[in-house]
């Protein structure tokens, strides 16, 4: 029999009035409880799907108890309870006969599609570094606090919402619905300093903020990761952080950065100190040099920036454990994923903030500058994309090293090792991004004044300079193939 109860069913068997606030009453939001609505209530508002959802998230910590709060939400909260499905790329293979799911504005129908969704594709874009479902962090870690968080709940359908409506092109109606329940949920959390500060809200918080970025709402992002980075603070650190949720710590520096351009968090010293991102164990043994068995360019000649100098030295031993070279051991060691990636978050940590040399000699400057900047891009290259592309930071990068290049003459007694290293580098990074065919110019300049012919005459010059080999360094050979059989890339 139909019913024209506008109260929700927890509120309604329990003889409760119900302020009928959604997604949950604030009767069952305190208790944790599902908030079932059998009609949807006279203060929803419907919204269009093309109207922008903005909302502003900052952080007041003048407190004694640093509670955290949102101070200005552009668009209130929206929902529309007659949401179309949208056809899916994906099957609804998520089940939940028993709907302990939280509860959103969306069909359960299409919510169990997102769900899949995220489970079998956002998770392994978000992290492409492991591909196992047994492991992938997303699946393992993130996943179930989501499934209690109903905040991080929302915001994950949302990542698989808008990667799902921009292949129907169809509109972005459930992602609307999505973000404004997500915006609504967070408000209400960030009130409590409790709740403000765990490690799902900092993970709902931080993945809005590249949701915003990847629509172009630059200004909103940015409002997201400052109010990420109080959140930090008040918990004494990203490595606090790290104790509870290493996933967190992880994703909340790196989008951090490729939002705002720029490293937003310190690195500790070698000896641990400071609440900043920590070293791996790799980099702390790192000090003692490997048993290269190739020569290495001598650093000291070179004029680098100290921090940068000890980089490079450190990266080059911990690579060397990993090389063809290594005749040490039996079976050739593997860098992990997760500390390939913790590697290079600290890496560029620790170079990206460092200031670009000035008031010494020009060609001095202009070798120590480009190697600032390839080191740094060779990281990305060999980390790729993980949570969201890094292209803008790179980019610029990129336009930086190129300046640094034309300001080196062009002569045969200019082309080294160094030189072949810094344009592949420089080579390889641009492909996707542009100036790619300067790079490849003066590549085939090198090839010729040196006499280099073949991918392992490259090799030599590569390995003895920083070199790493994976997956995502064999574009360094095709593009270097290209070039010395002549063929158009």
């Amino acid at each position: 029999m139909a019913t024209l109860r506008r109260s929700c069913s927890a509120c309604a068997k329990a003889k409760h009035r119900c302020d009928l606030q959604t997604p949950r009453c604030s009767r069952c939001l305190k208790r944790n409880s599902t908030c079932i609505f059998v009609n949807e209530p006279l203060t929803a508002k419907a919204t269009s799907p093309s109207a922008p959802t903005t909302s502003i998230i900052a952080a007041n910590h003048e407190t004694k108890t640093s509670n955290i709060a949102l101070v200005r939400l552009q668009n209130g909260r929206n929902r529309v309870s007659d949401t179309p499905e949208l056809p899916l790329a994906i099957g609804a293979g998520y089940q939940d006969p028993f709907d302990t799911l939280p509860q959103t504005g969306l069909p359960r129908a299409r919510v169990r599609g997102l769900i899949h969704h995220f489970l079998t594709k956002i998770a392994f874009q978000y992290y492409p570094l492991d591909l196992n479902p047994k492991t992938n962090p997303f699946v393992v870690s993130w996943w179930p606090l989501a499934l209690k968080d109903p905040a991080l709940f929302h915001v994950s359908l949302q990542t698989a919402s808008l990667d799902d409506e921009l292949l129907a092109q169809k509109g972005f109606a459930s992602s609307d619905i999505l973000m404004a329940d997500s915006v609504s949920l967070l408000r209400r959390k960030v009130q409590n300093p409790i709740l403000a500060i765990q490690d799902e809200t900092m993970d709902a918080v931080v993945t809005l903020a590249a949701i915003e970025y990847g629509k172009g709402n630059i200004q909103t992002s940015k409002m997201h990761i400052n109010g990420v980075k109080r959140m930090v603070e008040v918990r004494g650190g990203i490595q606090k952080v790290r104790e509870s949720s290493p996933i967190t710590a992880r994703m909340v520096p790196w989008v951090s950065m490729l939002v705002l351009g720029m490293p937003q968090f310190p690195t500790q010293d070698d000896e641990g100190s400071g609440d900043g991102i920590g070293a791996i164990d790799l980099w702390q043994d790192s000090s003692v040099a490997s048993c290269a068995t190739h020569s290495l360019i001598d650093l000291k000649s070179l004029g680098l920036n100290p921090v940068l100098e000890d980089t490079i030295a450190r990266l080059r031993n911990i690579f060397g454990k990993y090389s063809r070279h290594n005749t040490g051991f039996a079976v050739p060691l593997e860098l992990s994923s997760t500390d390939l990636h913790d590697l290079t978050c600290f890496v560029l940590h620790r170079l990206l903030p460092l200031p670009f040399i000035e008031d010494i000699d020009t060609s001095i400057a202009d070798i120590s500058d480009a190697m600032h900047c390839a080191t740094s891009i060779f990281m990305f290259i060999i980390h790729g994309h993980t949570y969201y592309t890094h292209i803008a930071i790179l980019n610029s990068l990129i336009l930086r090293l190129k300046a640094h290049l034309e300001c080196m003459t062009v002569s045969i007694n200019d082309f080294t090792p160094i030189s072949v290293w810094l344009h592949s580098v420089g080579m390889v990074a641009s492909t996707e991004i542009g100036n790619n065919q300067w790079f490849l110019d003066r590549a085939g300049l090198i090839a010729k004044f040196l006499n280099i012919r073949s991918w392992d005459d490259v090799l030599v010059n590569l390995e003895c300079v920083l070199w790493f080999d994976n997956s995502r360094t064999r574009p360094f050979q095709h593009q270097w193939e290209h070039i010395l059989t002549g063929e158009t890339i």
